[in-house]
């Protein structure tokens, strides 16, 4: 819910009703209900919100929010045991004035201060201002479900949900190169090794699961990460039907909160098995099924299609389902809009197809949708993930015996073993630096690439993997360094273009915690990804959702789309573009566009479609 902005200074001039409006207005796809703006009394402090209402409808859960006369808070997100928490304080002496979220976590952090973010379970994005202390406290939730961009320099610390307020407000819009570079390359849209990196020159966001001090009296800025994750690779003895029972118990807890709301609440369906369990959970805490609506993106005569699964789930909880039919045409029409909301590039057409999925829900004025995301990467649900288990199992001297390679074989699972990942799994660090070295030979040889391109930025290419070399290290490395966080901006970018609100019952940080405690086979098992969550819902879902084979990843028909004459052309002008800032040679021009399926390597002429979006000036 929400977007925030702020401005601090030491010099009050730079701190302005008018820019702060400038910021907020520029936001008002995120909270089209209501708007708040406030400067404090001597005229260095400046805080601005654009409101969703989700909890609270009244004017009690206005923003910028004042409690004790002594601290001033906007907030973007939902704390979703809120309830608990806010019983918790009225114990300890404290008052209420609004049924919010947003006033129990400036409660909560008078009583814990810093430390108030360790007692959330939510998605958040948010900053406090102590009118005694002169400081301002701001935190970013622990998987960075929602945004927090701020600039910084010797005259002004200013601060917002999407980086579009802040080139508002006056800071310089200005592309990194060296993202760029990573991205036309090899696909990264962030930096695993400095994360508060981003695609535009002097403007940082608040990594995950970190929180940022700001002290006005010395103009100084401090942050420090909160939260990890603990990885196990030993063993636990905690049986099957014990770690079903425990992973069942957080799940519904994680959703029955994640229900909590003062409007209505649908929820995506893909007709995968994440999506499903999320609704098969959440049916006996809704009065009725038909309070329930879901919402599928549908690619008719695509051989990925799921639309067939998605009604079948549809059907079986009796839901009201709707859908939306997503062409090239959406691409040609909406590509400038969603490259506008998304602001940095992104990684394929599947972008899209989300984005008009929830361009469906606002249309049927649904606030609130469930959404399955976090699950491949706690879960193990990616193929990718198989070679990682098998080198494990390796080491372990349980490879041959264990008949998981033939399991997965039979199950269609075509994944690569040989020689090369036996060696990776004796030998991780020599691998690790064979695959660093592969990659930037692979990025030094990019026949498109201007030389002076290269040659200015191939000194500070990256390509990193992962510190621990089992399953639970990788899946490690793609919930907190690399792969989730981008999944997290698509949908937020997504929902809030259409003032929508995302919420992600996978990612409840104790039952994240908790799955990895677990080792890897309750990952993987028998040929099977997410094996303790069919476990868990064999008995809720149907059979031929709970034990699908084709693990597809929500994927529209990109190589048709690319084929597409009008969007071809798009690709032509954004190639010029890039030719103009001596990106790509003159010959790319002449080159004939490859169209390729949204999740194929080296995917490079979708990459310049969304890169050349970096030097078009926004509205």
């Amino acid at each position: 819910m929400c977007g925030i902005a702020g401005i601090l200074s030491p010099n009050p001039s730079l701190v302005s009703a008018e820019r702060l409006k400038k910021m907020t207005d520029i936001l008002a796809h995120r909270g089209p209900d209501g708007e708040g703006q406030w400067i404090n009394t001597i005229g260095n402090v400046a805080l601005g919100h654009r409101r969703l209402s989700i909890i609270d409808l009244t004017d009690a859960g206005k923003q910028p929010m004042h409690y004790l006369d002594r601290y001033s808070i906007i907030h973007n997100g939902e704390i979703y045991n809120y309830i608990e928490l806010r019983d918790e304080l009225k114990k300890k002496g404290y008052n209420f004035t609004s049924a919010s979220d947003t006033e129990v976590i400036v409660a909560a952090f008078d009583y814990w201060k810093d430390d108030c973010v360790d007692h959330f379970d939510g998605m958040f994005a948010f900053a406090i201002w102590d009118e005694k202390t002169k400081e301002l406290f701001a935190a970013r939730d622990r998987f960075g479900e929602k945004p927090f961009y701020y600039y910084f320099d010797t005259t002004q610390f200013v601060f917002a949900s999407e980086m579009k307020a802040l080139w508002s407000s006056g800071i310089e819009r200005t592309p990194n190169r060296k993202m760029l570079f990573n991205y036309i390359t090899i696909g990264y849209t962030e930096n695993p090794q400095n994360q508060s990196e981003t695609f535009f020159e002097n403007i940082h966001k608040l990594p995950s699961a970190t929180t940022l001090n700001y002290y006005a009296d010395t103009h100084e800025l401090e942050t420090w990460t909160y939260w990890d994750i603990q990885i196990a690779n030993g063993k636990n003895n905690i049986s099957d039907d014990e770690a079903e029972e425990k992973f069942i118990h957080l799940f519904k807890t994680s959703v029955k909160r994640r229900l909590r709301s003062d409007v209505g609440i649908g929820t995506s369906l893909s007709g995968g098995l994440d999506s499903s369990s999320i609704i098969a959970t959440a049916i006996p805490f809704t009065n009725s099924s038909s309070q329930l609506a879901a919402f599928t993106a549908v690619f008719p005569g695509f051989e990925k299609d799921e639309s067939v699964y998605a009604k079948k789930v549809a059907e079986e909880f009796k839901l009201n389902h709707f859908t939306t039919e997503v062409a090239a045409v959406d691409l040609i029409n909406d590509f400038e809009k969603l490259a506008f909301q998304q602001e940095e590039p992104f990684t394929s057409a599947s972008v899209m197809a989300q984005y008009k999925v929830y361009e469906l829900a606002k249309n049927h004025g649904v606030k609130v949708l469930l959404d399955g995301q976090g699950a491949d990467e706690t879960l193990a649900g990616y193929t990718k993930y198989f070679k990682w288990y098998w080198q494990e199992l390796f080491m372990k001297r349980k490879l041959i015996g264990g008949g998981e390679i033939k399991a997965a074989r039979e199950n269609g699972i075509q994944e690569s073993f040989g020689f090369k990942n036996i060696v990776a799994a004796l030998f991780p660090e020599l691998a690790s630096i064979f695959l660093e070295r592969k990659y930037l030979l692979h990025t030094l040889h990019q026949e498109d690439l201007t030389q002076e391109f290269i040659k200015s930025q191939s000194k500070e290419a990256y390509y990193i993997t992962p510190a621990h070399q089992h399953l639970n290290g990788l899946l490690y490395f793609n919930c907190r360094q690399h792969g989730l966080e981008e999944l997290l901006r698509f949908a937020d970018r997504n929902s809030m273009a259409h003032g929508r609100e995302v919420r992600l019952p996978f990612l409840n940080h104790e039952l994240v915690e908790f799955l990895f405690t677990l080792p890897s086979n309750f990952k993987i098992r028998k040929g099977w990804t997410k094996w303790l969550l069919r476990k868990s819902m064999e008995k809720t879902l149907p059979p031929e959702i709970t034990w699908r084979k084709d693990k597809i990843g929500f994927e529209p028909p990109q190589k048709k789309w690319m084929q597409d004459e009008s969007v071809q052309q798009k690709i032509k002008e954004a190639k010029k573009k890039l030719v103009n800032e001596i990106i790509l040679r003159p010959e790319v021009l002449n080159k004939n566009i490859s169209p390729l399926s949204a999740h194929e390597k080296d995917n490079f002429d979708w990459r310049y479609l969304s890169a050349a979006y970096l030097f078009t000036p926004i509205p």
